[in-house]
């Protein structure tokens, strides 16, 4: 018992640790943010400003188009994580329900897709769009994060399907109900926790994506909000810290929302209501 206390109270600590590990950074960013310069040039540092302010965020919005930036964020990611759900549900039923070689040769490639670095298809995705007409535009980008969030995406239903038992959808097939039906009215339910946590994967990936963005975005009123927050570093590379912070924090901001929003549709058990009366 004594051991058994000990290892959780040892969990416990490490859960804790890991916890504070990844809120400091946000947590300094959010202190930064709404520090006056007087205090951000301090040689001794706090956490909690001394004279909060919200002038970093008025000279972001004043220098930079966060706004619009945000809109084109908004509308690639959207598009992203919509587009990607669509194609990657019924092609990882297909996997998960029919094994062969050719499916297990499919799923070997995606999970090797991820390995390649983003600096071996820039030059191919590049050509294909200039071919397609579709260089320094948001459908061009959304065109691109779907190719690279659909792999992960893939894998990830796949794994959703195979949790679903094969006997509900037998269940469902000896009551009458065609392929169609049981798909539609006994699997896609069930699937609702996969598809959301995938949904939000393809949504944080393509917010927070910059290197394609960067390259592929030319003009200003086209470019994503981290292509913008590059422009408050000046040509010397000195950071106007400030503005940066508070733009920086105001483009976190959405991950977090959409995660505290659909988080109880992630967590919630996927087999929940699946008993057949």
């Amino acid at each position: 018992m004594k051991t058994s206390t000990a290892a959780r109270a040892g969990q416990y600590a490490a859960l804790l640790a890991y916890l504070v590990f990844l809120a400091f950074p946000f947590l300094w960013l959010v202190s930064t943010a709404f520090k006056p310069p007087r205090e951000l040039g301090s040689l001794h540092p706090t956490w909690i400003p001394e004279d909060p302010t919200l002038a970093n965020f008025r000279q972001a919005f004043d220098e930079q188009p966060l706004l619009h930036a945000a809109l084109n964020s908004l509308l690639a990611a959207l598009g992203a994580a919509l587009i990607a759900v669509v194609i990657a549900t019924p092609m990882a039923y297909v996997m998960a329900r029919h094994r062969s070689r050719l499916t297990r040769a499919a799923t070997g490639w995606v999970v090797v897709s991820q390995a390649f670095p983003f600096v071996l298809l820039i030059i191919p995705l590049f050509l294909v769009l200039k071919n397609l007409r579709l260089i320094n535009s948001v459908p061009g980008l959304v065109m691109v994060y779907v190719v690279w969030s659909l792999p992960f995406a893939l894998w990830m239903l796949a794994g959703y399907v195979r949790a679903v038992p094969v006997e509900l959808e037998e269940a469902a097939a000896v009551d009458g109900a065609g392929r169609l039906r049981t798909l539609v009215s006994v699997t896609a339910p069930l699937l609702a926790p996969g598809i959301v946590a995938t949904a939000l994967f393809a949504f944080i990936t393509a917010w927070n994506e910059f290197f394609f963005a960067l390259v592929l975005l030319k003009t200003p009123e086209k470019q994503t909000l981290p292509v913008v927050l590059t422009h408050f570093i000046g040509a010397e590379g000195v950071a106007d810290l400030g503005p940066l912070a508070a733009a920086a924090f105001l483009a976190t901001l959405p991950s977090l929302v959409v995660f505290a929003v659909i988080q109880r549709r992630i967590t919630g058990g996927m087999l929940a209501g699946a008993v057949k009366n």
